[in-house]
């Protein structure tokens, strides 16, 4: 019996590029999340994007929210929902230091990256971050355009 692992891949990564133009990461931590048997299949598949998504706290727990998915292709009935809100795994003082810290005026915590780790279990990076001005986003900008001329000198 020959396995068909084309479809498949142990090597996605899904970045939110967003969400470092929009926020400051103060603070990064990798999460866990609890998924259904189609919703991991999808994602090895490449199906899945953070680019909306954001999480919150819920009963000393973390939840991300607006996570897209898109439906399994071979599933049967029991598909998934597409943008449920899915729990994040984090250790007790990782979630106590995320709570105290978006305690703190103009904190949130956004998701930056999903990818499937070495022993082949989904996780997101997550940051507690702080919201740019419009004047730190002008920043960021001269600067990626200061490296790209830069990086086109040495070649």
């Amino acid at each position: 019996m020959t396995k068909n692992t084309s479809r498949f891949s142990n090597n996605i990564s899904i970045k939110n590029r967003k969400a470092s133009f929009e926020y400051e990461f103060i603070d990064k931590y990798e999460a866990g999340i609890v998924l259904k048997g189609t919703e991991i299949k999808s994602i090895r598949e490449g199906k899945a994007s953070v680019q909306e998504a954001y999480c919150y706290l819920k009963n000393d727990e973390v939840f991300i929210k607006s996570m897209n998915i898109s439906p399994y292709s071979n599933s049967s009935f029991a598909n998934h929902q597409i943008t449920r809100d899915r729990k994040l795994l984090l250790k007790k003082k990782e979630v106590e230091k995320i709570k105290t810290k978006t305690e703190e005026k103009g904190l949130t915590i956004v998701p930056t990256k999903m990818y499937i780790n070495s022993r082949g279990f989904a996780k997101v990076e997550i940051a507690v971050a702080r919201g740019k001005k419009l004047f730190d986003k002008r920043d960021s900008i001269k600067k990626k355009d200061q490296d790209r001329e830069l990086k086109r000198l040495k070649i």
